[in-house]
């Protein structure tokens, strides 16, 4: 494995039509959006849920590609069993925590890339994770949609009775006719040293973000892709310009009059002669 060694800050956009890309369980499962400006929003959780997801199906769980915060996982059980490797039980009382951080980093993909609080059970400590995503929010404002949707069929017997056999049940489906998201990213090659966090697990995050909305679809979600990501790589491990800068360098304008409904309808671009001293760019879609 090879230690990173250089800060990256990057891009990520993508869109979604006629699907939700991230419901809000507090508002009937509604697409988020940001009530004063009527932006719409994806949450950075929902966006780790689908690198995890993808880092599962292709690595298939294999030695240092586990996914600790996965369906129906027992955290505390995994925690336990980090303190029954012999390299904790030798180390000494005072460091065994530590010996068991390095285990959980060692075993689990999303653990040395987000971090996680690891204190709930036998004790491996927190761990700070180097790569870290804002919420995602839509260049414009998008226009959530309530759909009445039937299925020709009943769940009980008493339903069917009720309705005289004619068996309908009646339910609700939120879209976004179009919406086009702007998520940022950054990773640090300190903190990346830190978890074990290497250039084989950048180039994983970076593919699963390239590929994970085709392991991951669904009737609910539309069709949602990755569109662009744009990534600024430093030549030093603490960078050589602050990342709001970077991010400013791109720009999404709209050339359309009418309501966008596709990609076609924006031009992304960027500003490559205003680049500082000391930072590249990679187009990686």
């Amino acid at each position: 494995m090879s230690e990173l060694k250089n800060r990256i800050d990057f891009v990520y956009i993508f869109d979604v039509q006629d699907g939700n890309p991230n419901g809000d369980p507090d508002a009937g499962n509604l697409p988020r959006v940001d009530a004063e400006t009527g932006m719409g929003l994806v949450t950075d959780v929902c966006l780790k849920r689908k690198v995890r997801n993808y880092v599962q199906v292709a690595k298939e769980l294999a030695d240092g590609y586990d996914i600790f915060i996965k369906e129906k996982a027992v955290l505390n059980t995994l925690i336990d069993a980090a303190h029954e490797e012999d390299e904790v039980k030798t180390a000494k009382e005072k460091e065994k925590t530590s010996a068991a951080r390095d285990v959980m980093c060692r075993k689990y993909f999303d653990i040395r890339s987000f971090g996680a609080v690891m204190s709930t059970g036998k004790n491996a400590g927190q761990v700070r994770g180097p790569v870290q995503l804002t919420f995602a929010r839509s260049v414009d404002p998008i226009a959530a949609a309530e759909h009445s949707i039937t299925r020709m069929a009943v769940a009980t017997e008493k339903e069917s009775e009720k309705q005289s056999g004619d068996n309908r049940t009646m339910g609700r489906k939120a879209t976004v006719p179009y919406g086009l998201y702007v998520c940022h990213g950054f990773i640090s090659a300190n903190l990346a040293n830190q978890t074990g966090f290497s250039t084989e697990d950048l180039e994983l995050f970076f593919e699963a973000l390239k590929n994970m909305f085709d392991i991951d679809r669904s009737a609910a979600r539309g069709l949602m892709s990755a569109q662009k990501l744009i990534v600024f790589r430093h030549d030093s491990i603490l960078g050589n310009a602050p990342a709001n800068k970077l991010f400013d360098l791109v720009s999404i304008k709209k050339n359309t009059t009418e309501a966008p409904r596709s990609f076609k309808d924006y031009t992304v671009s960027v500003d490559e002669e205003g680049l500082p001293q000391g930072v590249a760019i990679e187009y990686l879609i």
